[in-house]
C-alpha cells in the first residue's frame, strides 16, 4: 500500500469529525469569552473616583489610608498604585520600578487565553476548509465507485464536505470579534495603569500634573 493509498483512506472517513472538532473548539471559545468578560467585569474600577482620591491622599501625604484603601482590590490600576506606594520611601526610581514589574506582571492576565481566540480566529476558516477538501475527495471516490447511480449517490457527501467550511466561518468570526475586543480593553486599561503610575511619580518628583482618564 502506497502513501497516496493511505491518506486515501484517512480521507474516506470524510468531514463529520472535523465538524466535531470545530465544534469543540467553539465550546473551548466561548468558555474563554465568558471568563474574559467576566475577569474585565471583576476587576474594572471607577477610575475617575481613584485618580480623586489619589491626588487627594498624595496632597495630604496619606500613603498609608491611600494604600488601605486600594489593597485587597481587584483593579490592575489599584495593584500598580499599591505596588508603587510600598516602595515610596526609597524614592522616585524604586516606585518607578515597582510599578513597572507590576504592570508586566498584571500585563499577563489581562492577556490571559486571548492568544486561544486570536489562533482559532485564523485558523478555524482553514479546518473548515481541511474538512471540505477529504469531504469532497471522499465524494468523488464514491462517485467512481457508485457508476451507474448518478450524481445523486454523492450529494450527501458533497454538502458534507462544504457545511465543514460554513462552520469554520461561524466559528472563527466570534472568535475575532471577541479577540479585538478584550485586547482594546486591555490597551485600555494598560493606558490607565500608565496615567496612574505618572501622577504618582510626577507628584513625587514635585511637578504634580493633572491628567485625565483613558478611554
Amino acid at each position: 500500500m502506497n502513501l497516496t493509498t493511505k491518506l486515501l483512506s484517512v480521507a474516506l472517513f470524510g468531514a463529520e469529525w472535523v465538524l466535531w472538532l470545530l465544534i469543540a473548539l467553539s465550546v473551548a471559545s466561548f468558555a474563554v469569552m465568558i471568563e474574559r468578560a467576566w475577569f474585565f467585569s471583576s476587576t474594572k474600577i471607577d477610575f475617575d473616583a481613584l485618580l480623586r482620591d489619589l491626588r487627594e491622599r498624595l496632597g495630604r501625604k496619606d500613603f498609608a489610608g491611600l494604600r488601605g484603601s486600594l489593597e485587597g482590590l481587584e483593579a490592575i490600576e489599584a495593584q500598580v498604585v499599591v505596588a508603587g506606594l510600598v516602595e515610596v520611601q526609597n524614592g522616585p526610581e524604586a516606585v518607578g520600578e515597582a510599578m513597572r514589574g507590576a504592570k508586566a506582571r498584571l500585563k499577563g492576565k489581562l492577556e490571559r487565553n486571548l492568544a486561544y481566540l486570536g489562533t482559532l480566529g485564523n485558523n478555524a476558516p482553514f479546518v473548515g476548509l481541511f474538512g471540505t477538501v477529504i469531504g469532497v475527495i471522499k465524494a468523488f471516490h464514491d462517485l467512481a465507485s457508485k457508476k451507474g447511480q448518478g450524481p445523486e449517490a454523492v450529494m450527501g457527501s458533497l454538502s458534507e464536505a462544504l457545511i465543514a467550511t460554513a462552520v469554520g466561518l461561524l466559528v472563527a468570526i466570534p472568535a475575532v470579534v471577541a479577540f479585538n475586543i478584550f485586547q482594546r480593553r486591555v490597551r485600555a486599561r494598560m493606558a490607565n495603569t500608565d496615567a496612574v503610575a505618572h501622577a504618582i511619580l510626577t507628584w513625587i518628583q514635585g511637578e504634580p500634573q493633572g491628567i485625565a482618564k483613558v478611554k
